[in-house]
């Protein structure tokens, strides 16, 4: 066994905090952000984009909910992020990326909500806001 002067500081040692100083998280960490994205544009076969947005939902299965109808749907997630900025990038490149991979139709984003995780919960405690996303999936409005 090897020994350690008191003070000196080795390879691999563990090190303990002295009392009084405290411990602060990461500012660079990522956060969960409830994510709304509503698209719309020129009419489609609901089948076509029922099957667009399951065959979404399975390439990402981050996808909470989606709600369609034949001229818009919105798609609504949590998305993991460092800050609203980085998710709100995230989701304005979701539909357009995905476009060909899963059929989606070439409507164009109308609208986006990226809100933190905190704000989510204390509108619904507050009633305000939609209501939680259930039942999970793909729906029509």
């Amino acid at each position: 066994m090897r020994r350690v002067r008191p003070g000196v500081a080795t390879r691999g040692a563990l090190t303990s905090v002295a009392a009084g100083d405290t411990y602060e998280e990461p500012k660079d960490l990522p956060r969960l952000w409830h994510v709304t994205l509503s698209v719309a544009g020129p009419e489609v076969p609901l089948t076509d984009l029922r099957r667009a947005l399951e065959q979404l939902a399975h390439d990402h299965p981050f996808l909470l909910t989606s709600r369609y109808a034949c001229d818009h749907a919105e798609i609504r997630y949590w998305e993991e992020a460092r800050d609203l900025h980085d998710a709100a990038a995230v989701a304005l490149r979701l539909w357009g990326e995905h476009r060909q991979t899963a059929g989606l139709p070439p409507w164009e984003i109308v609208g986006l909500e990226v809100i933190g995780r905190e704000t989510y919960h204390q509108r619904i405690a507050e009633g305000y806001g939609p209501p939680p996303a259930t039942p999970v999936g793909v729906h029509p409005f």
